[in-house]
């Protein structure tokens, strides 16, 4: 955890009590004492540090400076065909964590349609591993999450709806004939929107679907891998891409 971050409700004035998992941290790993300065942020607010003014084990009181910055908002939005719910919570957390702005969670042919029976998907449970990659990544911008259970609906009415806010549209797939460098326009800024499909791979239909809303395919090449892997080298990838004009020379 390397950002303590606070719920707006929490906060009252300049102050916020906490007594929770979070409060635990302070006094078990980072061992603060009163007075000791700590990295804070207010979730889709600003960043800034905060003062422990008292702690004892009902629970901290910390004093709090939040003049520091909004994070930006990512440039990435991710659509996710739904994977086993062993790996959803570390697939959400590592997306959070590498920085997106939306997240829809979709059924494909290859999904299992029990997969959308998960209790991380109820009542909101997935916001606790979105906050942990938040906490790691030190931002405070929660990634939108919607959860699509029929795919031609969602390709057919909600995406179109986001199109326009990105330009670029990529989709992986084992057997595209081009790699992420190769599919994707240089220079490399603009917002995207990266597809990532079942560990069997998109079908046809699935393909020329997004084909029809613009997507390129592309592959990782000959390894064929698990979402959880897949999910952070893609978007590493991507951010790799869009520093490259400013490294360049």
């Amino acid at each position: 955890m390397n950002l303590i971050l606070l719920f707006p409700e929490e906060v009252s004035g300049d102050r916020a009590c906490l007594s929770d998992r979070r409060a635990e941290h302070i006094r078990t790993v980072l061992r603060s004492k009163a007075g000791d300065r700590l990295r804070v942020g207010v979730l889709n607010g600003p960043l800034g540090t905060a003062t422990v003014e008292t702690m004892d084990r009902s629970g901290v009181t910390l004093l709090l400076d939040l003049h520091g910055p909004v994070p930006p908002l990512p440039p990435t939005a991710l659509i996710l065909a739904l994977p086993r719910p062993i790996m959803l919570r570390r697939v959400l957390a590592q997306a959070s964590a590498l920085g997106v702005e939306r997240i829809f969670l979709i059924n494909a042919n290859r999904v299992e349609k029990s997969f959308f029976q998960a209790s991380l998907l109820q009542d909101n449970a997935y916001q606790t591993a979105l906050i942990q990659g938040l906490e790691q990544a030190m931002d405070t911008r929660l990634p939108e999450l919607s959860i699509h259970q029929r795919f031609r609906p969602f390709i057919e009415d909600v995406l179109p709806g986001y199109l326009a806010d990105y330009p670029v549209r990529l989709i992986a797939h084992p057997t595209a004939p081009a790699d992420l460098g190769g599919a994707a326009p240089m220079p490399f800024t603009r917002r995207t929107i990266l597809a990532i499909g079942p560990e069997g791979g998109w079908v046809d239909f699935e393909l020329d679907r997004f084909s029809a809303c613009g997507f390129r395919g592309f592959t990782l090449g000959p390894r064929i891998l698990r979402v959880d892997s897949a999910v952070p080298a893609l978007l590493a990838q991507l951010e790799l891409l869009r520093r490259l004009p400013a490294t360049a020379g």
